[in-house]
């Protein structure tokens, strides 16, 4: 029941007590390193919703990522505006998908499960990332994640397994993108 306070206050931040306690939070978090492991999830209700259980064997972390898109100097030849090659660069990958792949690089022994936004400014989004450790017996034993304890499933997040990158890969929705038989 109070999960479902929780999701209805986070779907709509700055209606909700969320803004004040988001407004002191980041505050805190500039202050912190990039990618920081966290007690317990910040958002219980949505890390449960994706997986999270309060066991060993479960890692949250959260990653601070730049936002932006890809900026670049100005070449100092000339050329024509077209082949300038500032305007119009999208990236590949979207900023969740990028902080997922900094919390793989720094927790090797770890597999992401899969993260959600927990805040942002101007200058930066914070994200968190479920990670579960493959090797500890509690989650080989747990009938519901054992699934990620396959060989197959090392380097997940680097392949685009997770949802963030499934995304990014066009396989989100039925029909489009690179399953879509013609």
């Amino acid at each position: 029941m109070a999960y479902k306070y929780i999701s209805e206050a986070w779907k709509k931040p700055q209606k909700s007590y969320v803004k004040a306690l988001m407004w002191r939070r980041l505050i805190d978090w500039r202050k912190q390193p990039s990618i920081i492991r966290v007690e317990k999830p910040t958002r219980l209700d949505r890390a449960r919703g994706l997986g999270y259980k309060a066991k060993q064997g479960f890692v949250a972390a959260r990653v601070r990522v730049r936002r932006g898109g890809l900026r670049r100097p100005r070449p100092k030849s000339g050329r024509r505006p077209k082949r300038m090659g500032m305007a119009k660069y999208k990236l590949g990958k979207s900023l969740k998908l990028i902080g997922e792949g900094r919390v793989a690089k720094r927790f090797p022994n770890l597999e992401v499960l899969n993260s959600y936004w927990v805040g942002e400014d101007g200058r930066f989004k914070w994200f968190e990332v479920i990670l579960v450790d493959p090797a500890h017996p509690s989650i080989r034993s747990d009938k519901d994640v054992n699934w990620i304890c396959q060989k197959t499933q090392r380097g997940r997040v680097h392949r685009g397994l997770t949802s963030s990158g499934k995304k990014a890969r066009g396989l989100r929705h039925k029909g489009y993108g690179a399953e879509k038989a013609r």
